[in-house]
Parts: structure tokens; C-alpha cells; sequence
């Protein structure tokens, strides 16, 4: 099931901010080991592969759901970034580790979005990284209502109808995946390269 934008555009327009070999420090739930997520990241992948370089497909490494960004490398202290993970960490471990469905896919206007559900605990971590934060810094970017958990599977790489992509992806018969979360990763993310990758900068357990 989906919903179709009548447009696409380029998802890897420069955002305020970012260029090349900028990097910056956000927390994001990560599916290393999650084969269930892979094999739906696998299915999506071939699904759209007919419709060439117009979208970005995302590799089972990079797959993601963003949680909440800290600020740039160099503008943000990092002794405080090391504050804030120990703050974080009592605040994740009273979250118990749960099981969650990823998908069926929504056509965003820059990308392909499998939801997540149930949004509840995902939004709980996220409520307890953004508590540890304020905590540490005085301020937390980033709003804290307009927060949709998704995992993205593809982006969009120009801009064009949505159309074949609603063509593309009708009738696929792609059962939503099963992941388990347990913790939550601070991550140093950059985009050089048309994709989101990263190093990790700490992971922190859940209950």
C-alpha cells in the first residue's frame, strides 16, 4: 500500500550546511545483522532496478532510521558529544529491547519510506536521547513533533514524474520485514558520495 507524490526531486541537493567532507554527529537505529531488513532492502532493491540511475538504492550497510542530530563536526565540542552518550545511557537502559515491522513503502517526493511499527517505543528512545541532550547542552535541534520513524530503501536521484516508480512498484508482493532493537548508535554520518554513510561513534544498549 502506498501513497504516490505527483513529482519527484533530487534528494542530494546541498542542504544548508552540508558539502563535501563535512561531517556530522546524529544518533540513528542501524540493522547490522538484521537479515529479515536486508531481504526486504533486497527485494525493494530489484524491484526498482528496470528503472535505472533514477533512484538511489540503499545498500544493507547504510540502511537506517534517523533518529536525532547533535550539530556538525567542529561546531559541536566533542567532550560534550561524550557528555551526552553518558547521558543517554541510563535513559536507553530503562527502555526494554523490542521487536518492530518495517514497511509497507510510502512514496516520499525524495524517496522510498517503509514505515515503522509500532512508532511507540522507537519514539521513546528518541524522547530519551533528546531529554539527554537538553541535559547536556541547554538546546536540542531539530523538532520534536514532526518526527515520522521511517526506513528509507531508495532515494530519489533527479527530479521527475512519480509515475514509474507507482508503475514499478504495483502488484510487488514485498512482505514487510521484522526487526529487533536494542540499542540505539551515535554515528559521525557524511554524504560525499550521493549516500549517507558513516563511522560509529558509540553504540548504547538497551534494557
Amino acid at each position: 500500500m502506498s501513497t504516490q507524490p505527483p513529482s519527484m526531486r533530487n534528494h542530494w541537493w546541498w542542504r544548508p550546511g552540508w558539502s563535501v567532507g563535512r561531517r556530522f554527529y546524529t544518533w540513528h537505529l542501524t540493522f547490522e545483522g538484521q537479515q529479515d531488513v536486508h531481504r526486504l532492502a533486497a527485494e525493494y532493491r530489484e524491484t526498482l532496478e528496470p528503472l535505472g540511475d533514477i533512484l538511489t538504492p540503499i545498500p544493507d550497510q547504510w540502511l537506517h532510521l534517523t533518529m536525532q542530530g547533535i550539530g556538525f563536526v567542529g561546531e559541536v565540542k566533542e567532550q560534550d558529544v561524550h557528555a551526552v552518550v553518558d547521558a543517554a545511557r541510563p535513559r536507553l537502559a530503562a527502555i526494554p529491547a523490542f521487536d518492530v515491522q518495517i514497511g509497507p513503502h510510502v512514496t516520499d517526493p525524495e524517496a522510498i519510506l517503509l514505515h515503522v511499527h509500532p512508532d511507540g517505543p522507537v519514539r521513546s528512545i528518541r524522547d530519551a536521547i533528546r531529554a539527554a541532550m537538553n541535559e547536556v547542552l541547554g538546546e536540542v535541534p531539530e523538532s520534536a513533533d514532526a518526527f515520522i520513524p521511517h526506513v528509507s530503501v531508495a532515494y530519489s536521484a533527479s527530479d521527475g514524474p512519480a509515475e514509474p516508480i507507482d508503475r514499478a512498484l504495483a502488484g510487488a508482493d514485498l512482505p514487510p520485514a521484522n526487526a529487533r532493537i536494542s540499542s540505539a548508535e551515535l554515528i559521525v554520518i557524511h554524504r560525499d558520495h550521493q549516500m549517507y554513510e558513516w563511522e560509529s561513534f558509540a553504540t548504547v544498549l538497551l534494557d
